[in-house]
């Protein structure tokens, strides 16, 4: 052998090479590598194994948690407090901290295991032939040349070109996305075959499900296409999710704004005389009531409620953000194969030839999806009765020559064998042709199995009456070869097969001829020719009714769903029209066509196309990346080694959890525990539902500190230092109070508010959309000075009241300071009952539709009373008890939000009908109505 290095595996069109030519590339022979050349090839390109991926360490994810300026200011806010003495400030801060950036690196180390997965798909040992001799040796060592046996059960060791074949089929689903296994020969294949039309390629990964082969490799390792694929996964780039984005925005302006103001405080607090220290806590104060500690808590508490109602509706999220990203989803690109459609193989048409010699046949369709026996035939879309003879006799032969069985698992039917054969069984079936009696009826003698040279079956039987019959079945080409017909006929039989090949079929011709009496055995000199034509039985996977439904509302919802399959173009074109996610006749596009396109032609082609056919794991990627870079929020779905790259890429994976491979489900953000994309649909639901809450929740929080910021300003710039101290309505610890247990008592249950009725009747949210939207900001500016003003005057109230009653000054300043986050308590008590809902009135939503409020409103309560009467809290906060007249004053104060909060909701909707009514006026406006209006208002 030549020491030469081989030229690169994939620079050659090896499928369109002949089976000699490939063996010469490739410098090798039939007989294999000599040991000593396959020792140094291995040494050259190195094992076939696919590595993994050596992720980020422990350190470095760490790190990646706490890299946030608002983590930055509360770490310091800790650190200053716990200096100047204040420990059980500092510690709860940075208790806070702790806990996200724990659940952060939980999430982020579980990630980037998707490339380990590709390993375990790689075969332990592989049988070749080396010096003429079989062996087997671990599939490590298998080298570019090696000539490897692969026979029904293997994992295909690596990349190889067919030498011989004999009945091979292998199951490339993971890899090409079609269901059904492809049947390999070892012919020359056009130059641009997309691998799925590569039949005389087998991959490393797949798994033979029947016959036998040998095959030349001609890629080991990373140079295999599950090698390529893996690469792809380590270019793919997680996509930060608009939640993501939105929070670290916020979290940037939120540290500028607190840093400076806080600087301000401290400075004017030194002008008016306040000892330094007192001027430091002031500025720390003022920034632990700026930043809403419980925010981060009260978003993961929210998504984790949204993960568990997910799985009920089964669709179980590995990472958090998913929930709300799925609420933003503008673009799902689903699979076709058990998602949209049912992956059970289901006659659907039958045509039976004239019975002179003149006439177009009979086409009749069988109704009923599935593997249940349920079903009819029609003719012209009425019943038509019982099935003729001539369709009997096409069933009867469909059924016989056929090696498929039905079985029931309880109330579920399934079939047993190859997925075509069990479609015949079952239209049988379903149109009165019983397969146990006529097996009994016709016994089977003897048999030619399938074959991918021959392109199909055929069996011998004894008739009733003792004759002896052939049945046969297979590729049209293949079985109108062996019929007596003439030239004429040949052409009208093959002109129903382009007939019904267009509506996306999946065609067999079923034939039959008599044989001699007594005859026991069968082979392929019985087959040449004398047969009759029985007719064509046409089949589909069915679209799920479920699946309908939930396209049209994802239509609904202004979403456009794309189908990127592994099947072949006419069958994806149909099964997409008949999904409504394409119009009849509307464009498809193959894997040979997009492989063409430039980046801008794609991404013309990716906003004007929805179906696409044939496509290789690098085109799902590109058409992830080309929706990307139009501002759309992709979610895909796959269940193959070949989805895994674009599922990493994707704002939402989805993956498969019945059919999808351990990468694919590593790959992805959410794995559906049915494999159907109503599951899908519901998850959007759920994902909208949980961004209204989160809305309403951040609408609830922000306010609450904000205001707490406006009483600290008031107080350092207005109120007196007396004795050397200053005056404060309320200190950082009861700050504390208010930020982490009344407010996370009372946001939490926003989390449990029912659906939004209008919710998959908006548009998706724009993901560049702030979520500090103008509704957010002009609510929490009322709602904070409303609170900040009514805290301010009541504990100056309450304050020289007493102190003129004649009240220890001490005991005045506390019992004020106590009134002050009453007050501010039972204002989020209030407020939290009109953030139920951005939308409607508490009367029009249900006073009792969410009861977690009022739960979380009694355990609030609970709490405050112990605050302002529990001994151990007045230590612990410098609470003082209140008497019940401060009580009244509070609630009327703090009451005041329920007029002003319905007067700036009847302002926001007569505003946006104002504007939606402007947008039906105009034409050439994008017209959204009052709904979307609202919802991509922060409404």
């Amino acid at each position: 052998m030549s020491q030469r290095v081989l030229p690169p595996s994939a620079a050659i069109a090896w499928h369109n090479l002949s089976a000699s030519d490939a063996l010469s590339k490739i410098e090798s022979a039939e007989a294999g590598l000599a040991d000593s050349e396959a020792a140094r090839r291995l040494e050259a390109v190195g094992p076939n194994v696919i590595q993994r991926a050596k992720g980020d360490g422990a350190l470095k994810l760490l790190f990646r948690q706490i890299n946030d300026p608002l983590i930055y200011v509360l770490l310091a806010s800790a650190a200053l407090a716990m200096a100047m003495g204040e420990a059980i400030d500092g510690a709860v801060v940075l208790a806070v901290v702790v806990l996200n950036t724990a659940i952060g690196f939980v999430q982020e180390f579980r990630a980037g295991k998707a490339i380990e997965a590709l390993v375990d798909m790689v075969p332990q040992t592989a049988t070749v032939v080396r010096g003429g001799q079989r062996s087997a040796i671990p599939a490590a060592n298998v080298v570019p040349g090696d000539v490897v046996v692969i026979e029904a059960g293997d994992k295909v060791p690596a990349d190889a070109r067919l030498l011989s074949v004999k009945n091979l089929r292998v199951d490339e689903s993971a890899l090409t996305g079609e269901s059904v296994p492809s049947d390999k020969h070892v012919a020359v294949v056009p130059e641009d075959a997309g691998i799925g039309d590569r039949k005389n390629l087998t991959f490393g990964g797949t798994l033979v499900t029947s016959g036998t082969a040998t095959a030349v490799v001609i890629s080991t390792g990373a140079a295999t296409e599950l090698g390529r694929i893996s690469s792809m996964l380590h270019e793919a780039t997680e996509i930060e999710t608009p939640l993501t984005r939105s929070m670290a925005k916020v979290g940037r302006v939120l540290t500028i704004a607190i840093v400076a103001v806080a600087l301000v405080i401290v400075g004017v607090a030194l002008l008016r005389g306040y000892p330094p220290v007192d001027a430091m806590l002031a500025g720390i104060s003022l920034a632990v009531a700026a930043i809403p500690e419980g925010l981060p808590a009260i978003i993961t508490i929210s998504l984790a409620i949204g993960v568990q109602r997910m799985a009920r509706r089964r669709a179980v999220i590995r990472k958090l953000p998913a929930v709300e990203t799925l609420g933003s989803t503008g673009v799902i690109c689903s699979d076709k194969t058990g998602t949209l459609t049912r992956n059970e193989m289901t006659v659907r048409a039958l045509w039976t030839p004239p019975a002179g010699a003149a006439g177009d046949g009979e086409t009749l369709e069988v109704t009923g999806v599935g593997y249940a026996p349920v079903g009819e035939l029609r003719r012209g879309g009425a019943p038509a009765g019982e099935a003729p003879e001539a369709v009997r006799a096409l069933l009867r032969a469909g059924m016989l020559c056929n090696d498929a069985r039905m079985k029931r698992e309880g109330d579920a039917w399934g079939i047993e064998g190859d997925p075509t054969e069990g479609a015949l069984v079952v239209a049988a079936q379903k149109l009165g042709v019983d397969a146990g009696a006529t097996r009994r009826e016709y016994p089977r003698v003897d048999a030619v199995p399938f074959s991918s040279e021959l392109q199909l079956m055929a069996t011998l039987h004894e008739a009733p009456g003792g004759d002896r019959v052939i049945f046969m079945k297979g590729a049209p080409e293949a079985v109108l070869g062996r019929v007596a017909i003439g030239e004429a006929e040949r052409a009208h039989v093959m002109a129903q097969v382009e007939r019904m090949a267009a509506q996306g079929m999946r065609l067999l011709a079923v034939a039959s001829r008599p044989a001699d009496r007594g005859a026991a055995s069968l082979d392929e000199a019985h087959l040449a020719e004398g047969f009759a034509l029985l007719g064509l039985e046409g089949m589909i996977d069915p679209p799920r009714p479920e699946a309908i439904d939930a396209i049209k509302a994802c239509h609904a919802a202004g979403i456009t769903v794309k189908m990127i399959t592994g099947d072949h173009l006419a069958t994806a074109r149909a099964i997409g029209e008949q999904l409504g996610i394409v119009a009849e006749g509307g464009r498809a596009i193959n894997g040979t066509e997009l492989a063409r396109l430039s980046e801008d032609e794609l991404r013309a082609a990716v906003a004007s196309t929805n179906v696409f056919a044939r496509v290789a794991p690098e085109h799902k990627l590109r058409l992830v990346k080309a929706l990307q870079a139009q501002g759309k929020v992709v979610a895909m779905t796959g269940d193959g080694v070949n989805d895994a790259p674009a599922l990493k890429q994707a704002d939402i994976g989805v993956a498969m959890g019945i059919t999808g491979t351990a990468v694919s489900k590593e790959s992805a953000d959410v794995v559906l525990t049915d494999d159907n994309f109503a599951s899908i649909q519901a998850a959007v639901e759920e994902g909208r539902r949980v961004y209204d809450n989160l809305v309403k929740a951040l609408a609830f929080v922000l306010p609450t500190n904000l205001g707490e910021a406006l009483i600290l300003l008031v107080a350092v710039m207005t109120f007196p230092v007396l004795g050397g101290a200053p005056l404060m309505p309320i200190t950082a610890v009861q700050i504390l109070w208010v930020n982490l247990v009344a407010t996370v008592a009372l946001s939490l249950p926003l989390a449990f508010e029912a659906m939004e009725k209008d919710v998959m009747s908006r548009p998706p949210r724009d993901p560049s959309e702030p979520i500090l939207s103008r509704f957010v900001l002009v609510r929490t500016a009322i709602v904070a000075v409303l609170m900040a003003a009514g805290a301010i005057g009541l504990f100056l109230y309450e304050y020289f009241t007493e102190v003129r009653g004649g009240v220890v000054s001490e005991v005045a300043y506390r019992e004020a300071q106590t009134a002050a986050v009453t007050t501010v308590v039972l204002f989020q008590i209030f407020y939290v009952i009109n953030c139920r809902s951005l939308r409607d009135s508490l009367l029009k939503i249900g006073l009792f539709s969410n009861p977690w409020i009022y739960v979380g409103i009694g355990a609030l309560l609970a709490l405050q009373l112990c605050f302002v009467y529990a001994p151990f809290m007045h230590t612990l906060f410098g609470s003082a008890p209140l008497p019940l007249d401060a009580w009244v004053r509070s609630t009327l104060v703090a009451m005041t939000i329920l007029p002003v909060m319905s007067v700036e909701r009847w302002w926001r909707l007569r505003r946006a009908r104002r504007t939606a009514e402007r947008e039906r006026r105009t034409p050439t406006s994008d017209v959204r109505g009052v709904a979307g209006a609202m919802a991509n208002r922060g409404a």
